[in-house]
């Protein structure tokens, strides 16, 4: 479809149309907050919804999981070229396959309504949600070692599960048969869909409002506009190459290999290349992507240097400066039949750790830390209460964020792949949902990494099984091995750990593993917090003493890494000393 020549539009009117289809996008996450059953969806909001245009251009992802929408571009021009003229008013298709429709992990499930305005097709809405279960040989999902994707679960290509109003019953019976909560599974499903049909009311009531022509202007204006302030930006850093790298603990196959992506950023006049080409090879473990997923990190990891006015705002304009090189076969762009269960995580947090890591040393005074590592989990047990099963996971241990030149990192932000989009869960509506009982969480001192801006504080986080023994996949956790890193002279976020508590036996657990939990024991977890920004000995002592205060910098590390002293009687800052300390040999940058 190509459009006409857009004509001027006023700013009043581009300036409220713009904001429709991000409330659009908003209205449409908070329907499936009211709906959805699925702790995943409902609580932790593991979820996303966007706006395309007919030709598959981003218009609206005001927010979600980088991974589960900013490519999504590449599954509607899939699905525009699969089912051609056979696209209707009133259909829906549904999608999760990697291969077959671009999407990011199995459990990940898109559903796509084409919205038609006389008789016109004009735009794609898409909702996503993380499944309580998509089949597959463990519950839940990011087990390792499956024998290739079709072991991680059911792969569903583009295909219609609402043909022009008319649902496919069949065809979603036969998908819900391959779950093990099938009746939570639909329910999920169907608010998804719900939001759909919402989302259709409001943009054919806003075309009604202002015609077609006007709304298709403000669409062109809002893209240029977006594009020239991101080529604006790009041109007044300096033209170069910048080297980025992270890497993950291992891919869950062969243990203890760590798994690395490297990143060669070239910003060249108004243009950003990203070339992953130097990453390893794929792997036999659950740790790939493919590449719509690392186009996805890759171009959110870019968006954090630009102006934060345009945060929100982000769409199609945005993405035409940059370019994603991931060679095929690369553990960047995973080619069938590899597994990629883990890869949200796993590596696809990894691909935007090098991106801030390379662009930070592109742009040192707009650097960004990495944030404390996922260290999630998926139990599969019997809840006693009930005779039931379940599955239960969580995001609670995770670490804060990582600093930004200019602020510390964010207290309780978890998962940087989501950037704060996906919640911390609730201790009640755990222990009411699952027979499990918290004992600890709570920030641990010392545990995020030292800068003049300090990454968000660690987290100790203890719950005791009090139902039957379980089986419990490790593979939504990374960081017992590798850190993440800070950036401008700031240190990478700290190790993490994980354990067993028995009694008075302490069994260390590992990531990427499968691990046994009896009843009666305690899974612990003391998670690294984010990584920090800038030399630590250039921090304000006076923010120091704060740290010391609110008890998450101990007065030797205050001594040792940050070189403020401070009286322990007092709490007050010794002067001379800290002088001293700060005019002593590595103060610039110790540790």
């Amino acid at each position: 479809m190509t459009s006409p020549t857009p004509r001027p539009v006023d700013p009043i009117t581009l300036s409220t149309v713009w904001h429709a289809f991000q409330s659009v996008g908003r209205e449409m996450r908070h329907v499936i907050d009211r709906t959805a059953q699925n702790y995943l969806i409902a609580q932790l909001h593991d979820m996303a919804a966007g706006i395309w245009d007919a030709r598959g251009r981003t218009i609206a992802v005001p927010e979600g999981p980088t991974s589960m929408f900013l490519s999504q571009g590449f599954t509607v021009r899939y699905i525009m070229e699969k089912f051609g003229d056979d696209l209707r008013p009133g259909d829906v298709i549904l999608c999760n396959d990697p291969y077959k429709g671009y999407c990011n992990h199995l459990p990940d499930w898109g559903f796509f309504r084409p919205v038609f305005y006389k008789d016109e097709l004009l735009f794609v809405v898409l909702t996503r949600g993380h499944q309580l279960d998509t089949g597959g040989a463990f519950p839940g999902g990011y087990f390792p070692n499956g024998y290739d994707i079709h072991a991680e679960g059911i792969m569903i290509p583009p295909i219609k599960i609402y043909d022009a109003g008319k649902e496919r019953t069949d065809v979603l019976e036969l998908i819900w048969n391959n779950v093990r909560w099938p009746e939570g599974v639909r329910i999920d499903n169907y608010a998804l869909m719900a939001a759909l049909q919402v989302a259709e009311n409001r943009i054919v009531a806003l075309l009604d409002k202002y015609g077609r022509d006007t709304i298709m202007d403000c669409l062109e204006e809002m893209l240029d506009r977006t594009e020239r302030s991101v080529r604006g930006q790009l041109a007044s850093v300096p033209d170069g190459t910048y080297y980025g790298e992270s890497a993950t603990d291992d891919d869950g196959t062969t243990l203890d290999e760590q798994v690395w992506v490297r990143l060669e950023a070239t910003i060249k006049g108004d243009e950003l290349i990203l070339d992953f080409s130097k990453s390893d090879a794929q792997r036999k473990g659950f740790v790939n992507c493919v590449y719509s997923s690392t186009y996805s990190r890759a171009v959110a990891g870019s968006f954090l240097f630009f102006d934060s006015a345009l945060a929100e705002f982000h769409n199609e304009g945005s993405m035409r400066p940059i370019t994603v090189v991931a060679p095929p076969g690369s553990v960047v762009n995973a080619q069938y039949p590899a597994t990629v269960g883990g890869s949200p995580v796993n590596v696809g947090t990894q691909v935007l750790e090098a991106t801030v890591d390379a662009l930070s040393k592109a742009m040192p005074h707009k650097a960004v830390a990495s944030w404390g590592r996922r260290r999630g989990h998926y139990i599969a047990g019997i809840d006693p209460r009930t005779g039931e099963r379940y599955v239960q996971t969580t995001t609670d241990a995770d670490g804060g964020a990582g600093a930004v030149w200019g602020y510390d990192g964010y207290e309780g932000a978890l998962g940087m792949s989501g950037l704060g989009s996906i919640n911390r869960g609730s201790i009640e509506e755990i222990e009411i949902r699952f027979p499990w009982r918290t004992v600890r969480w709570h920030f641990v001192p010392d545990l995020s990494g030292a800068g003049r801006w300090r990454g968000g504080c660690g987290m100790l986080w203890e719950v005791e099984n009090l139902g039957g023994d379980v089986g419990a996949a490790t593979g939504s956790s990374d960081g017992d091995l590798t850190q993440p890193p800070g950036a401008a002279g700031g240190q990478p976020g700290p190790l993490s750990k994980m354990y067993i508590r028995r009694g008075e036996e302490i069994l260390p657990a590992r990531t990427h593993r499968m691990i046994q939990v009896r009843h009666g024991e305690i899974l612990g977890k003391v998670s690294g917090g984010g990584g920090g920004v800038g030399p630590p000995a250039e921090r304000e002592p006076q923010t120091v003493l704060r740290d010391v205060i609110n008890e998450v910098v101990t007065i030797p590390y205050a001594r040792d890494v940050y070189r403020v002293a401070i009286d322990p009687q007092t709490l007050t800052i010794d002067e001379a000393a800290t002088r001293e300390l700060r005019a002593g040999p590595g103060s610039a940058s110790p540790g």
